[in-house]
């Protein structure tokens, strides 16, 4: 399966005896498949179909489906609201009638909001007919969202590369935290040896004091469980993005998951470059855990 994006958009266009229509359709991130369907009046039976087809495509995002209808260029025109029309002369009458002033012209009235009028498509009233009408209406919206699903495979290709990349920044900082965290308890015993020797200005220490104290430092400091679980969760990303579709929701848990262990690095560093190390790692899974947010 394709490694998919929640973005993207696409539409198409179809004709039936006469009348012709365009769909757009286009797509954002979300928990789950919300789909805002559009249509003119009298088209409202598209919706459940429309539902169906948009559920057997995708798994999850935030759809704007709009359909527009159209007549065919020879077909479209103007027409006469005949009630808004007689209303605007009657006021016409009794303003001139009222104030002595001249009537209205017949440009002027006609130019009033609601007196001319589109020429909407007619509304279908027999059930084969618009059965057909609705049936070709829908092959066309099946091919738009058919466009949108690539689109979106197109835009998951590139989060693709990227999360590898992120991937492999990922690898090579836990490679180099785990070199710099191996000579902690070094370290350790340096420092404290020298900061027993200040305090006691020169007194000898005992070595089996000293390795007690130091063992107990480099307990606490130990990061090798999340150095381990860091790495596990790499392999973990890597066999998802090779997955494909439907996992955006276990890369966005994973991505929670590494800077967790991040975290908890970082907080027991005792050592300044395995901090920035960590800090490092912290900026990479920010960035990974962003896109994850984009991932179907």
């Amino acid at each position: 399966m394709t490694f998919a994006s929640m973005t993207g958009f696409a539409e198409s266009a179809g004709g039936h005896e006469g009348l012709r229509w365009r769909w757009e359709a286009k797509s954002v991130n979300s928990r789950s498949l919300d789909l805002r369907l559009r249509t003119p009046p009298g088209f409202d039976g598209l919706e459940a179909p429309a539902r169906k087809l948009a559920g057997e495509r995708f798994l999850r995002g935030a759809f704007q489906v709009s359909l527009t209808i159209e007549p065919r260029a020879s077909e479209r025109g103007l027409v006469v609201d005949a009630a808004a029309l007689a209303a605007a002369v009657r006021i016409a009458r009794e303003v001139a009638a009222e104030t002595g002033l001249a009537p209205a012209r017949v440009d002027g009235i006609l130019a009033l909001k609601g007196v001319i009028v589109s020429d909407e498509p007619v509304v279908l009233a027999d059930p084969v007919a618009r059965g057909h009408r609705d049936a070709a209406i829908l092959e066309s919206l099946a091919a738009a969202l058919d466009r949108l699903v690539k689109e979106r495979c197109g835009e998951g290709a590139k989060l693709a590369v990227l999360f590898s990349a992120q991937i492999d920044e990922v690898e090579r900082l836990v490679g180099e935290a785990s070199r710099l965290a191996a000579a902690q308890p070094a370290a350790l015993r340096a420092r404290l040896g020298a900061q027993l020797k200040e305090l006691l200005e020169g007194a000898p220490v005992s070595e089996e004091r000293l390795a007690q104290e130091v063992a107990l430092l480099a307990l606490k400091a130990d990061v090798r469980e999340e150095l381990d679980r860091l790495g596990a969760h790499v392999q973990d990303a890597r066999a998802l993005i090779a997955a494909g579709k439907g996992v955006g929701r276990k890369l966005d848990f994973l991505a929670q998951e590494f800077n967790r262990e991040a975290n908890t690095l970082c907080s027991k560093s005792t050592d300044i470059a395995l901090t920035r190390t960590g800090l490092a790692l912290k900026a990479v899974i920010d960035q990974l855990r962003e896109q994850a947010q984009n991932v179907e």
